[in-house]
């Protein structure tokens, strides 16, 4: 099918729309290594987050079990349709991925044909990069069931993904990816597998998703909250940063107090410290404004 792409497109006139930031792949190695790296098999049910014109969803139909595809663009439609006549196991859902209920979304197609329900849950995707990170976010922190995520993103959004402390990529996505789940970069996809070719090179990421946290959070908004202010202000130190945010109710001698309690200097920036640092920090604000 992925060879097919051009002609599809071709086919039934389809218009690419630079604003739904579609850029569909033609390249049928890279769509097998895709779905390689998600490893499904036919006891699974995958979700894929805008399948186009069905590139990577004939290949997807072909290993999972039942596959969602959906799809926020009505005018790919008929072509996605035509593409997955021959695939009974893949319904077509026309709606913006961000509004969806994606719990509601497994608990209505995750059956087999024999009423019991599919164990393992993945979402695989060729992410349009303008709405990545709230796309990642909302299948993170929704929770809904997701074992593994399996997006193909822009390479600089893919190493922010991973990125550890101290490394200039490392920012509040890194600590809310790395919060929820295990990230591999698990290879890089150069422009000219696209059409229309974007101008910057793709990464495939791999998220496994933790059952149970992997750090001791009593208050995640708490914990989020110091996250999000030790890098709005990424230059400052990071008693300033979140002093500075006025939200902790905290004075500066009572945030450096804390700081020396976990062996921290007052200068160290927010940049240098590792989730599990930041969540004992966060856990010691949260005990002192409550």
């Amino acid at each position: 099918m992925a060879n097919n792409t051009k002609e599809i497109v071709k086919n039934f006139g389809i218009k690419l729309t630079k604003s739904l930031g579609q850029n569909f792949l033609t390249d049928s190695s890279i769509i097998t290594e895709i779905v390689d790296c998600a490893n499904i098999s036919k006891e699974e049910f995958v979700i894929e987050v805008g399948p186009g014109v069905g590139s990577m969803t004939t290949e997807l139909a072909e290993r999972a079990g039942k596959v969602v595809a959906v799809e926020i663009d009505k005018h790919l439609l008929e072509a996605l349709k035509f593409a997955l006549t021959p695939y009974p196991n893949v319904a077509v859902i026309n709606e913006d991925i961000l509004e969806t209920d994606i719990k509601a979304l497994i608990e209505e197609h995750g059956l087999r044909e024999d009423g019991t329900r599919y164990d393992v849950v993945k979402a695989v995707a060729n992410l349009p990069y303008y709405i990545t990170t709230p796309i990642v976010m909302k299948f993170l922190e929704d929770n809904p069931g997701i074992k593994t995520l399996v997006f193909m993103v822009q390479k600089e959004v893919a190493e922010r993904m991973v990125a550890a402390p101290g490394k200039k990529a490392y920012g509040a996505l890194s600590i809310a990816v790395q919060f929820y789940s295990k990230a591999r970069i698990m290879m890089e996809v150069p422009p000219n597998c696209f059409i229309p070719q974007p101008e910057v090179t793709s990464s495939i990421v791999r998220l496994d998703i933790y059952d149970t946290p992997e750090y001791e959070v009593n208050d995640k908004n708490i914990f989020f909250r110091v996250v999000k202010a030790a890098f709005e202000q990424r230059r400052k130190t990071l008693v300033n940063a979140i002093f500075n945010t006025g939200r902790f109710m905290l004075s500066k001698d009572e945030l450096v107090e804390i700081f020396s309690s976990l062996g921290l200097t007052e200068k160290i920036r927010g940049e240098a410290l590792s989730i599990p640092q930041l969540a004992a920090l966060a856990n010691i604000i949260a005990t002192k404004i409550k």
